[in-house]
């Protein structure tokens, strides 16, 4: 009798279906392995398997890193306004400002200022950066190093781009979707671009990045999630502890997102600032607060940064505060505008500082924008006011 049922046990076993290969799934793309190996790659170096297409992404990217050095460094030395070559005779000088270009003449460098005024005023602050770092590094003085970092412009807000459309994702929550099968972040408009095709064709609600079959259930959602936990995800584990904090198991909460922000989750880093404000499950600590603030505020989270100026206005330190705001508006934020609009009626921000946050507000409202999130707003609004 053991032995059949042993037996049967090992049949069920043997004939149940895996759900992949045993080659499972690229840790790039996170798309199914062909079974054919020569589309795909093994580098030595992580012992990690490719596949091929995002192998000959990296291959392309690089490619292309390696003609822009050789570009600059062309540029280097040639004269950035009528393109002289340097010679014994010809001694080019470099830009007041940056070292990304050299001029041959005061008429050329006069000639390319408006070409190059841009580039130079970001290149230039990058270099002061630098030096207030390093001159921080060899005083030991922590606190300006710490301030060097925490004032510097991030390149994009923490939701960085979508990963099909390529265009930054707003920092407003509600115009984009977590999916719990590959924890990635998809835009409305592609999003909603994906449910129009698949229900014109017919097809299996998926997942437009993995193209997993979409969870019917929360329940199923959260067990998704949970899987990803199990795997170190660390936006899974910000999913799960938003849960619990629903939940009102706020020592839950801070656990997962305690392990997300170990895992560098900016999201996670804003959410424990916050329950270190109000004290649930935890004591009020206003320097835990602001460490968790402080570190969502450098990887680019507005809403952090706004109230880090929000903080220091309050306690009188402007100049602080105003930079604070400046950094947030130029990611986007609606709120740092109008502080800095109420600012400026009272004269506290500079005139020059407001037009330039204003222009740089509306640049960074402007780079999300598309036909696609644009169609996806108009028919969730639609729903909105059917609903009515």
């Amino acid at each position: 009798m053991c032995k059949i049922l042993v037996a049967i046990v090992r049949d069920v076993t043997l004939f149940r279906q895996p759900e992949s290969t045993h080659l499972g799934d690229c840790p790039i793309c996170c798309l199914p392995f062909s079974l054919n190996l020569a589309k795909s790659a093994l580098p030595t170096c992580c012992s990690k398997v490719i596949c091929n297409g995002c192998h000959y992404a990296n291959l392309i990217r690089e490619r292309e890193e390696s003609l822009e050095e050789t570009r600059s460094e062309a540029r280097v030395m040639c004269c950035a306004s009528c393109g002289i070559a340097e010679l014994d005779d010809i001694k080019l000088m470099d830009c007041d400002d940056c070292d990304l270009v050299r001029y041959c003449s005061d008429e050329c460098k006069e000639d390319h200022r408006s070409q190059h005024e841009t580039m130079c005023k970001e290149r230039a602050a990058e270099l002061r950066d630098e030096i207030l770092i390093k001159q921080s590094a060899s005083t030991n003085n922590v606190e300006c190093f710490r301030d060097a970092i925490l004032f510097r412009q991030p390149e994009s807000s923490h939701m960085g781009d979508c990963p099909i459309c390529f265009l930054p994702l707003s920092i407003d929550s509600k115009k984009s979707t977590v999916n719990s099968c590959c924890s990635k972040t998809i835009c409305a408009g592609c999003s909603y671009a994906n449910k129009l095709h698949q229900r014109k064709a017919r097809l299996d609600r998926t997942c437009p990045f993995c193209r997993k079959l979409l969870p019917e259930t929360q329940k199923e959602g959260n067990a998704n999630a949970m899987i990803r936990v199990k795997g170190n995800d660390p936006v899974a584990m910000r999913h799960i502890g938003m849960m619990h904090y629903n939940d009102g198991n706020y020592e839950g909460a801070i656990e997962y997102w305690t392990k997300a922000a170990e895992l560098g989750d900016v999201d996670a880093h804003y959410k424990l600032s916050v329950l270190y404000e109000e004290g649930k499950a935890v004591e009020k600590d206003e320097k835990k607060e602001r460490y968790h603030l402080e570190e969502a505020a450098i990887a680019g989270h507005p809403t952090a940064r706004y109230n880090l100026g929000c903080d220091e206005w309050k306690k009188g330190r402007i100049k602080r505060a105003v930079k604070h705001l400046i950094i947030a508006a130029n990611l986007g934020h609606d709120g740092s505008i109008q502080a800095l609009k109420e600012g400026y009626k009272d004269g506290k921000v500079g005139k020059e500082e407001f037009a330039t946050a204003l222009r740089a507000h509306q640049a960074a409202a402007d780079a999300t924008k598309s036909p696609q999130r644009e169609a996806a707003a108009k028919f969730f609004a639609f729903r909105e006011d059917k609903k009515k």
